[in-house]
């Protein structure tokens, strides 16, 4: 991961980049930092992804910066977050994001515990709209979890750093995601070249939305910590070899049954987007109108 020491230590109101002036820093990744900025162009608060100064002179950092432009400028949905512009050949290459208003649903997950019918319904049926629209433009975001689920109405999807086309997603040789959200053909695609088994694709969206939602259901992962310095690639990924745990005893039947069909080790097991956001739309329907104050009703 980067650390402070490789960012930028900008001062509120020190440009990033021409017309971005630093508001403050959000957070950051091994490649990236994140910045909130003030924005002269659209006059408004945005977020900047700018690679760490170690980074802009690495190739491969600049490519992933190019690959996830590419990603944010082909899928244009109302749950996906919309790239405004980019500056790759600047002095601090850059992207460009709207700021979205609300919190991540890790940040719930955390500070609450388990969501409400009310809240991680609504969130599902959202992320499974936009996996849909991936499947149909062909591409594949490959990191679906907590942190990159802003709530709201509708839930946003951000961070399409290793967002692919679904071709190339299919030629990985190597784990790309967030170990504990990772489908199984995600964990070790290399192996399963070798040996004929099933390899990324759109249904790996599926897996991670499915992890995703037992998390918010739960309030708990679907499976134990992995060692992610493990060598064997059973003792990194437990989905590999281990069932996911038990939701709890109160969490719906149909929305059991998607979690659990989400979650199957087959890729070709696993329902279609629309047919999660198909099997949940009834169940959303039929909360009691009071408690859906503040969220979408759809249907």
């Amino acid at each position: 991961m980067g650390t402070r020491d490789d960012g930028w230590h900008l001062d509120e109101g020190e440009l990033l980049a021409p017309g971005l002036s630093a508001l403050r820093r959000l957070g950051g990744g091994a490649a990236y930092e994140a910045w909130l900025c003030f924005d002269e162009v659209t006059w408004s608060p945005v977020v900047v992804k700018v690679l760490r100064p170690s980074q802009v002179e690495d190739e491969s950092s600049r490519r992933g910066l190019r690959r996830e432009v590419l990603a944010l400028a082909t899928v244009n949905h109302p749950v996906v977050v919309r790239w405004l512009r980019d500056g790759q050949d600047g002095d601090r290459p850059h992207v460009v994001l709207e700021h979205i208003d609300g919190p991540r649903l890790s940040s719930l997950i955390r500070r609450y515990g388990r969501l409400q019918e009310q809240q991680y319904l609504p969130l599902a049926i959202d992320v499974a709209a936009a996996l849909h629209y991936f499947r149909h433009i062909g591409w594949t975001h490959l990191d679906i979890k907590p942190s990159n689920v802003i709530m709201g109405a509708p839930a946003r999807l951000i961070d399409l750093s290793v967002a692919r086309t679904e071709e190339d997603a299919r030629l990985l040789r190597h784990p790309i995601g967030t170990d504990a959200y990772m489908s199984p053909e995600q964990c070790d695609p290399g192996a399963s070249h070798e040996h004929g088994g099933p390899v990324p694709s759109f249904a790996s969206d599926v897996w991670g939305l499915g992890a995703t939602l037992f998390h918010a259901v739960a309030g708990t992962r679907p499976f134990e910590h992995g060692d992610p310095d493990a060598r064997d690639v059973r003792l990194r990924f437990p989905q590999l070899v281990a069932a996911p745990a038990a939701l709890p005893d109160d969490v719906p039947p149909v929305v059991a049954e998607v979690i659990a069909a989400c979650l199957r080790v087959d890729p070709d097991a696993r329902p279609l987007p629309h047919e999660v956001a198909e099997a949940l739309e009834p169940v959303l329907a039929g909360l009691p109108r009071g408690s859906l104050a503040g969220f979408k009703i759809r249907g």
